[in-house]
């Protein structure tokens, strides 16, 4: 049985997006060509791969099949590619990554700095998640690397520890908190938030601990990033839980106080995440190494 290469590819990026029109986009294909080509190879395989809906496209159990193992084989396409690399002038790689807020925020920005320095024929896709959404795309194969903190399951694919992420609360100085050395998540939701916009793996998690105590967050303002939310605080708007790398860096051109949080989850362990080191192609292995180096002496 043939595989077309730009069919394994057309059938990913519509599995990714639930969509036949995005994925003839994402290929580079019209509605038409695309439509024919997964008909053609429905025909070849001799089942139905998807099913069509009113709200886009659903896989059925081959088609979970099928994407499966094109990953795979896209994947080491990638490695052949990386392999060369060093070898053959020109060839592009191009990693996709998925990191919780901190590591998107606060320690990417330095370490792909470094790495897209040396390596300025590889582009980086940059994905923020919660940390549970990051392991789940390493281990779908949707993703090459993660950053991912806490507690979570990490069934079938491989960690290596990063850094240390902690959250704090910060306040206006003015704020009837400030006077205080630290608090408990739960004592801060008396007062207003400023919080991230609903897209941010930070406003998911903080809304999933709030739910855990059964309280509500009283988000005052939602604003696009730390630095506008630092002045909202500042203004004494609201509170807002921020990592403390950016408190820290913020407080230094702002008059908020940043309070440690006495919560267990307040403090979380970074780990890179990756479903096989071994089978990445090798300018995706080299930004592992850069940041395990990163990485190292952080976590005391």
């Amino acid at each position: 049985m043939h595989f077309d290469l730009v069919d394994l590819r057309l059938f990913t990026h519509i599995a990714e997006h639930s969509s036949l029109t995005r994925g003839a986009e994402r290929a580079h294909l019209s509605l038409p060509a695309a439509s024919t080509r997964i008909k053609n190879l429905e025909e070849q395989v001799g089942v139905k791969l998807l099913s069509r809906t009113s709200h886009g496209v659903t896989l059925t159990g081959a088609g979970e099949t099928l994407l499966l193992h094109a990953r795979r084989v896209l994947q080491q396409l990638e490695q052949l590619s990386g392999d060369l690399h060093e070898y053959s002038n020109g060839v592009k790689g191009h990693v996709r990554i998925a990191a919780n807020t901190t590591a998107t925020s606060e320690f990417l920005p330095a370490v792909l700095r470094t790495y897209l320095v040396n390596y300025p024929d590889v582009n980086v896709d940059l994905h923020e998640r919660l940390s549970g959404d990051v392991v789940r795309a390493v281990q779908e194969g949707t993703v090459d690397i993660g950053l991912a903190a806490g507690n979570v399951r990490t069934d079938g694919v491989q960690t290596m520890p990063y850094r240390r992420d902690r959250l704090v609360l910060a306040t206006a100085l003015s704020h009837p908190l400030a006077d205080l050395k630290k608090l408990s998540f739960e004592e801060a939701l008396d007062y207003d938030f400023v919080g991230p916009p609903e897209q941010s793996a930070i406003y998911g998690f903080l809304k999933r601990a709030a739910a855990e105590v059964q309280r509500p967050l009283r988000w005052r303002i939602q604003v696009s990033n730390f630095e506008t939310a630092c002045r909202m605080i500042e203004a004494n708007i609201g509170i807002g839980v921020l990592p403390e790398a950016t408190a820290l860096r913020h407080a230094k051109m702002m008059a908020i106080k940043i309070l440690p949080l006495k919560d267990a989850w307040a403090v979380r362990n970074l780990q890179i995440v990756v479903a096989d080191l071994n089978a990445l192609p090798l300018f995706a292995r080299k930004l592992v190494d850069v940041l395990v180096a990163d990485g190292v002496g952080r976590l005391d």
